[in-house]
């Protein structure tokens, strides 16, 4: 709204404001995008059912079970779903670069022996930007009451066979489409044992130099039905850390007189999932939780977290812990154990589209702005600038969107899309009242997720 108008309308400064405000957070919305919608229907619960139930009839996938059948234990299963990887990179031309990625481990508490970790990874390489890439992982593993049985049944139904189908599935769907960037769909071993795969996946990453901008972590994705006696099927959690763990002293100091501590990669890539959830996917709310995970638990996004890539947590609202880690048995009339019977196929299917959308928004969206800088202290006005992003890797570019929202609140409010600039000042919008953040919007309207300026929340280079 114009300030003439405001003074025509006799409006008050304040709701003068407000109203400027709103009209400008209408452009919050991004762009609708047929083909995220054409993604989300694709997605098959019947494929996701087939799926688990094949990684269950492996009897065990402990990862130190079995390697030489081909009926039973990891070693069958991890060949499975590298089979699975090359049938769908045979669909789509050759596609996926699929491989198997493995580092002996032993003298750990958990796996004390010499022992071959194993995943399973599969790259579908971007056509402008290869080398930027987006993830999407789940565990192989099961295990029982006692996580170093690894002779007993061990089904691991919903925890995490439900993640690995998920995984599976989004890359049947996702292949069918050509990206800029990189899209990795991996499926981890060793998680159970001490999160090894993703130790060895993340090793990996940053010795290669990988651009890695977001890890979406699949871990019990299938179950409805919780130990508090809810049953709910149109929620989920999105767990991400705050302040980026490789942080130094230096950028300590810069983050207590400049803010961040909501604003990591990892929270603001949480954020533009659960946006994603709001657009695209019918009847799921989601919750962003600022936790790194569930209270003194774990998953395999860590790895990832501690090395400083934005890394998050997708996972059903209401957990039931008789169905986790559990050998299997009736006891006082209880049932314990990670079975099919317990996994809702439907909703696991509604989890796997919300990452597959996820994925390919921001694989199709311009890498986001690097360098973010802001400035703005004892002036009415608050400017920020960023680095110009490649023209070669980035030729979908169209410009960028500034971001703001008050410093309570849970989700970016407010918005201006300001072209193919390199800096811009929002006037009369004073820094000390809101957190700042940009976004890189491609030709079609596909947005990255946005980067609060400075160290705090950079998504890397």
């Amino acid at each position: 709204m114009k300030p003439i108008l405001c003074i025509l309308m006799r409006l008050s400064a304040p709701l003068c404001l407000l109203l400027s405000q709103q009209a400008l957070s209408a452009e919050l919305q991004f762009t609708d995008q047929a083909k995220l919608h054409d993604i989300q229907a694709k997605i098959s619960a019947e494929n996701i059912e087939q799926d688990i139930r094949k990684l269950v009839g492996f009897g065990t996938r402990h990862t130190l079970s079995e390697t030489k059948s081909e009926t039973r234990g990891i070693g069958a299963a991890r060949r499975w779903i590298k089979s699975e990887f090359d049938d769908i990179s045979k669909a789509c031309g050759g596609c996926l670069r699929v491989y198997f990625q493995s580092r002996v481990i032993e003298g750990e508490k958990r796996i004390p022996n010499a022992t071959e970790v194993v995943s399973v990874i599969a790259v579908q390489t971007g056509k402008t930007d290869p080398n930027r890439y987006v993830m999407m992982s789940g565990d192989i593993d099961s295990r029982v009451s006692d996580v170093m049985n690894f002779v007993d049944d061990s089904p691991g139904a919903n925890d995490n066979a439900s993640g690995v189908a998920g995984v599976l599935e989004t890359a049947r769907v996702l292949s069918q489409y050509e990206f800029n960037g990189s899209i990795v769909y991996a499926a981890l071993s060793g998680e159970e044992q001490g999160l090894f795969g993703g130790k060895i996946l993340a090793e990996n990453v940053q010795k290669d130099g990988w651009r890695l901008k977001a890890v979406l972590n699949n871990d019990m994705i299938g179950n409805i039905s919780g130990i508090n006696g809810v049953t709910d099927n149109t929620t989920a959690r999105i767990f991400a850390e705050g302040t980026r763990y490789t942080e130094t002293e230096g950028e300590k100091v810069t983050r207590r007189y400049t803010g961040g501590e909501v604003d990591s990669p990892s929270r603001n890539l949480a954020r533009y999932i659960d946006l994603m959830a709001d657009r695209y996917i019918p009847n799921l709310d989601t919750m962003v939780i600022y936790r790194l995970d569930r209270f003194r638990r774990g998953g395999h996004h860590r790895p990832f977290n501690d090395l400083g890539y934005p890394g998050v947590r997708i996972m059903e609202t209401n957990e039931h812990y008789d169905r986790q880690h559990q050998d299997l048995k009736i006891a006082n009339g209880v049932t314990y154990g990670d079975t099919i019977d317990g996994v809702d196929f439907d909703y696991a299917a509604k989890l796997t589209s919300l990452n597959a959308v996820s994925l390919a928004g921001m694989a199709w969206a311009p890498s986001p702005p690097a360098q973010v800088k802001i400035g703005g202290a004892v002036q009415p006005s608050t400017t920020l600038g960023w680095q110009a992003l490649d023209k070669v890797q980035n030729s979908q570019l169209a410009g960028y969107k500034i971001y703001w929202r008050y410093t309570d609140a849970p989700q970016w409010q407010f918005s201006k899309y300001v072209g193919n600039v390199n800096q811009y000042t929002l006037e009369n919008v004073v820094i000390d009242n809101y957190f700042f953040g940009v976004a890189s919007i491609s030709k079609d309207g596909f947005e990255s997720p946005v980067v609060f300026p400075g160290p705090a929340g950079a998504f890397g280079e």
